[in-house]
């Protein structure tokens, strides 16, 4: 459904060394980057769809209320890792991992980024 996604930041540099670290533990690599925007894409991907940007209006990044940024996580241990490299990348804990009441096997971690734009990474496969 989605082709893209971006989140907006303050200082690009000290997201590009957050989201390196968490989006690696989902199997995501940076491919592209420049002074304004860095994109991650999954291994056999066409394209980036996960965008780290400067605001293109020239005015400072803030997070929507309401808004998370879900990824799909390959399995639970994923999902560990992720909430365990945003905390120790400065990210703000916004639930530990752990099964949520959506369904029997929503597992999920939420966090903060630098910025403030809320992340999950979820596993919905049986342990």
């Amino acid at each position: 459904m989605l082709l893209y996604t971006t989140v907006g930041s303050n200082d690009l540099s000290r997201a590009g060394r957050f989201y390196d670290r968490v989006m690696a533990t989902l199997g995501f690599r940076r491919e592209r980057e420049d002074e304004t925007e860095i994109g991650y894409m999954a291994p056999g991907d066409v394209r980036c769809r996960f965008w780290v940007v400067t605001p293109f209006d020239g005015r400072p990044a803030h997070f929507g209320n309401g808004v998370t940024i879900a990824f799909e996580a390959p399995s639970r241990a994923a999902v560990d890792a992720f909430h365990a490299a945003a905390l120790a990348e400065g990210g703000t804990d916004e639930g530990a991992p752990g099964l949520r009441p959506f369904h029997a096997h929503f597992y999920a971690a939420f966090v903060r980024d630098h910025d403030g734009n809320k992340l999950a990474a979820v596993c919905e496969r049986p342990e």
